[in-house]
């Protein structure tokens, strides 16, 4: 026939827990265990309990304090940084305005001489030096002097037995230095 009795799964798992079955089936000790310890654990007092949660809501409300803080500082730290880089261009673009004015009046002239022109081009180069003292600009590579990679740039070499080896013969474009900081390099013609 067909209707045939099965055991439930259910019943077969009781039959074979029984003692024997318990040593055989090193799993179902493993979780037994493991249920005990947690009992175990679950069995804290009350008081201890309720200290330690109110330590741990303390320890994480001074984290969150922390983190908010640091937060602010970062943000406050980038404003800052933001500032003192929007202050710097400033000053840079008011010490430079002047001679960009300097340089609009010059090409508004209509009816001025070769010799005018010169005058005023270099009133402006002597504004412009000026403007870099002020800034704490300072040029770099002269003629005479020993050549220094870190200042300068040599692009072309000559032999010249009236100047001393390693020394600068022409210069084809100045360099200029802010601090310690070198804002361009000098081009340079090196001599032996």
């Amino acid at each position: 026939m067909a209707e045939e009795t099965k055991a439930c799964p259910e019943e077969e798992t009781e039959k074979k827990t029984g003692p024997e079955e318990k040593a055989e089936n090193p799993k179902t000790e493993e979780k037994e265990d493991k249920k005990k310890k947690r009992e175990k654990a679950e069995k804290v007092p009350k008081a201890d309990y309720d200290r330690l949660q109110a330590e741990f809501e303390s320890h994480k409300q001074q984290y969150l304090r922390v983190l908010a803080e640091y937060d602010n500082f970062r943000k406050r730290s980038q404003n800052e940084k933001n500032g003192v880089y929007n202050n710097a261009i400033s000053d840079a673009v008011n010490a430079i305005l002047p001679v960009a004015d300097n340089i609009d009046r010059a090409l508004a002239q209509e009816n001025a001489s070769a010799e005018d022109m010169r005058k005023g081009v270099e009133m402006i180069a002597n504004q412009f030096k000026a403007c870099f003292e002020k800034l704490g600009i300072t040029e770099i590579g002269a003629a005479g002097e020993t050549f220094d990679p870190n200042f300068h740039n040599a692009v072309s070499h000559i032999d010249d037995e009236n100047l001393g080896e390693n020394v600068i013969a022409a210069v084809f474009q100045k360099g200029y230095k802010l601090g310690d900081k070198v804002v361009r390099h000098a081009m340079v013609q090196v001599a032996n």
